[in-house]
C-alpha cells in the first residue's frame, strides 16, 4: 500500500518508470527527448542479439501510427529491414463456409494493415536507443517499497538505493508490481485458454497476407514473415495447447498445416512453441496519487485482434504527450494531469477490452443457432466497405 505523509521531499526526476519492456522503455525515450528528467528501473539486462538465422517466436503487429511514433523515437530505423513484414490484407474465416471477412489496406487507401516484428528485435532497438539517450538513468535492481508524500513518489530498490520523482509510471507487466503496490483494483477473468507460438516455412507465399481462423478448438492465426515463414499464434483450451506443446516439430507441423486446411500448403517448423496464458485483466482506474499506469499493467486483451501491445503504446503516446503539454509551473505528477490522462485513454481501452472479450466468448459458444449468426455477422460485414473501412482505421492507430 501507499504510505501518504505530509512532509516535503526533494523531487530527483521528473518521471520514475518501473519496467523496461517494450511500454515502459518506449515511454522512457518518450519522455527523455521531451526534455524531462527519466529513471527507468529495470533489472534485466539489456537484450542480448539472438543467434545468425534464428527467428523469435513472440512476434508482435505494429500499427502504422505505433511504427511512425516508434520512428520518430529512433527506434523503427534501428530494426534489419529484412526481418520487417508489411501485412497488406487479412483474412478471417468463421467456423462455416459462409463465415469471412476479408481486410484490404489497397482498399482501405493505406499502404499496409501492420507490420509484423519479432520481439526481441525490437527490445534490442529499444535498449540501444535507451543506452544512446543523453541523460536517461536506468537502474538495474527491482523496486520493493513504493511510498507517496506530498511532492513526489519515492521508490526504494533492493540494493539499497531510494528514487524519488514527481510521477511513478508502472509499465511492469500484467501482474504489475506497481499496482498491487498502489492499492488499484484489478479484475481478472482467465480465459483457460493457452496461446501457442510457433514459426513455420510454408510451401506457398503468404502473399503479405494475415489469415485467422475461428475455429470449435480455438483461435488460429497464421501471420506472414519474410519470405516464405509464418508466425502461428493458437489461441486454444489449456488441454488442447499442452498436447500441442507435446508434439514433435514434424507433428505440429502436420497438425497446423491441416488445421490451416493447407492454404499456405505443407508447413515445417523452424522454431519451437512456447505457450503463455490468455485472460482478460480489467483496472479499477489508471491513475492514483503521483502514479500511473500503462501497457499490461493497465489492461491484458486476448491476442486475437492482436491490439495488445498496440494498445500499450497508444498509452505511450498519451502520457507522453500530456506530459509535454503541462504548463511551466505544473510537475509530472500532477492530480490534473493524471486525470486528462485516464480520461484520453478509457475509451480505446474499454473498446478494445470489450471486442476481443466478446469476440472470444462469441466463437468459444458451442451452438448450431449461434454458429449461424457470427458467421452471418461475418458476411454481413465483410459486405459493408465503410464499416470494414472504420474497423481499419482504428486498427492502424
Amino acid at each position: 500500500m501507499n504510505e501518504y505523509t505530509d512532509y516535503p521531499v526533494p523531487v530527483v526526476h521528473d518521471a520514475a518508470i518501473v519496467g523496461g519492456g517494450l511500454v515502459g522503455a518506449s515511454l522512457a525515450l518518450a519522455l527523455q527527448s521531451a526534455g524531462l528528467d527519466v529513471a527507468l528501473i529495470e533489472p534485466r539486462a539489456p537484450q542480448a542479439p539472438s543467434a545468425a538465422g534464428e527467428w523469435d517466436s513472440r512476434i508482435y503487429a505494429i500499427s502504422p501510427g505505433n511504427a511512425a511514433f516508434l520512428d520518430r523515437l529512433g527506434v523503427w530505423s534501428r530494426l534489419d529491414a529484412q526481418r520487417l513484414q508489411r501485412v497488406e490484407a487479412m483474412t478471417i474465416f468463421g467456423d462455416e463456409r459462409a463465415g469471412r471477412l476479408d481486410f484490404s489496406a489497397y482498399d482501405a487507401g493505406l499502404r499496409e494493415l501492420t507490420f509484423i516484428v519479432e520481439n526481441g528485435a525490437l527490445q534490442r532497438a529499444l535498449d540501444d536507443a535507451m543506452a544512446e539517450a543523453p541523460g536517461l538513468n536506468v537502474l538495474r535492481a527491482p523496486a520493493t517499497g513504493l511510498t507517496v508524500a506530498a511532492g513526489c513518489g519515492r521508490l526504494m530498490l533492493e540494493d539499497g538505493v531510494e528514487v524519488e520523482a514527481a510521477l511513478i509510471v508502472g509499465t511492469d507487466g500484467g501482474d504489475s508490481w506497481v499496482r498491487r503496490a498502489a492499492g488499484i483494483d484489478v479484475r481478472i477473468s482467465d480465459y483457460r485458454q493457452i496461446g501457442v507460438v510457433a514459426n513455420f516455412e510454408s510451401e506457398h507465399h503468404h502473399r503479405d497476407t494475415a489469415l485467422q481462423w475461428f475455429r470449435s478448438d480455438g483461435v488460429l492465426a497464421l501471420l506472414p514473415l519474410p519470405g516464405h515463414r509464418v508466425s502461428m499464434v493458437w489461441s486454444t483450451a489449456a488441454e488442447h495447447a499442452q498436447a500441442l506443446l507435446a508434439l514433435d516439430g514434424q507433428a505440429l507441423a502436420e497438425t497446423v498445416t491441416t488445421a490451416s486446411l493447407r492454404a499456405l500448403g505443407q508447413l515445417r517448423m523452424i522454431t519451437p512453441p512456447a505457450g503463455f496464458p490468455l485472460r482478460l485483466t480489467r483496472v479499477g482506474r489508471l491513475v492514483a496519487p503521483r502514479i500511473a499506469l500503462a501497457g499490461d499493467a493497465a489492461h491484458n486483451v486476448h491476442p486475437l485482434a492482436g491490439q495488445g501491445v498496440n494498445l500499450g503504446l497508444r498509452d505511450v503516446r498519451e502520457l507522453a504527450a500530456v506530459l509535454a503539454a503541462r504548463a511551466p509551473r505544473q510537475d509530472c505528477g500532477d492530480w490534473a494531469l493524471l486525470r486528462r490522462y485516464e480520461r484520453a485513454r478509457r475509451e480505446d481501452i474499454a473498446a478494445v477490452e470489450f471486442s476481443t472479450d466478446a469476440l472470444q466468448k462469441l466463437f468459444g459458444v458451442r451452438s448450431v443457432w449461434i454458429s449461424g449468426v457470427r458467421n452471418f455477422g461475418l458476411g454481413a460485414v465483410n459486405r459493408l466497405s465503410p464499416l470494414k473501412n472504420l474497423l481499419i482505421r482504428h486498427a492502424v492507430a
